[in-house]
């Protein structure tokens, strides 16, 4: 923590968590003025305008992570704070059980699996497709989990991202397209194949979306992070 703050500190620290904050601000502005809809998500407006200031700049990736390394801590506590609706609907999460778990283990391994056949059909470098199974985790698990079985870590976040806004943008003509109604289906498949991203559009959705996205979200990145190892 003491070395995050002194990088944010510094004049370039300082210029970059400013940058990224007033690209997020605008981004929710663009975001609520056209109802949520999730092709001007938050995340893809923001990371357009903070890549174009680097372009701009000609400041490297390394550079950027270095002195925003505050806004990545920030995840950690941003997180745990996806708690707050688990909690007022943790008497439904009881009820579900063993049939919770299970859904979150199957969407786990599906997802990923299917992601990495696909890239290991175009010869992909083996670092490529170990990066390519962390997809579905959020990013500081990502991306930790990914470098543990030979992947990238700067891409795994890359990946995280992708995986985030596709998924948003698909969940609603995915579930009218099979009519899955559930609000509880709904918010585990956004919270284990989509993470943080997923999770986030499952609470514009519903309270008992949101919830049940967070435990998605949080069993999926557990127990990505230990099997994963394991194996690779």
């Amino acid at each position: 923590m003491g070395e995050v703050l002194v990088s944010t500190a510094s004049t370039d620290g300082v210029f970059w968590l400013v940058i990224t904050l007033l690209a997020y601000a605008v981004a929710l502005k663009v975001f609520r003025a056209l109802s949520g809809h999730p092709l001007v998500h938050p995340l893809t407006i923001t990371s357009c305008i903070v890549g174009l200031v680097m372009w701009l700049s000609d400041a490297s990736a390394g550079s950027y992570r270095e002195n925003a390394a505050l806004l990545q801590w920030l995840l950690g506590p941003a997180t745990v704070a996806l708690a707050v609706p688990m909690f007022n609907q943790w008497q439904k999460i009881r009820q579900l059980g063993a049939p919770l778990i299970i859904s979150v283990a199957v969407g786990g391994i599906v997802a990923p699996l299917l992601a990495w056949g696909v890239i290991y059909l175009t010869s992909a470098p083996l670092a490529i497709q170990m990066t390519m199974l962390v997809k579905s985790i959020t990013s500081p698990l990502a991306m930790e989990t990914g470098a543990a079985i030979g992947g990238i870590p700067a891409l795994a976040a890359v990946f995280v991202i992708l995986t985030g806004i596709v998924g948003a943008l698909a969940a609603p003509l995915t579930y009218r397209t099979l009519a899955v109604t559930l609000p509880e289906a709904q918010g585990v498949a956004l919270g284990a194949v989509c993470h943080a991203v997923g999770t986030s559009k499952a609470l514009q959705m519903g309270e008992v979306q949101g919830a049940l996205a967070t435990v998605g979200l949080g069993l999926n990145g557990i127990l990505t992070a230990i099997i994963l190892p394991l194996f690779f």
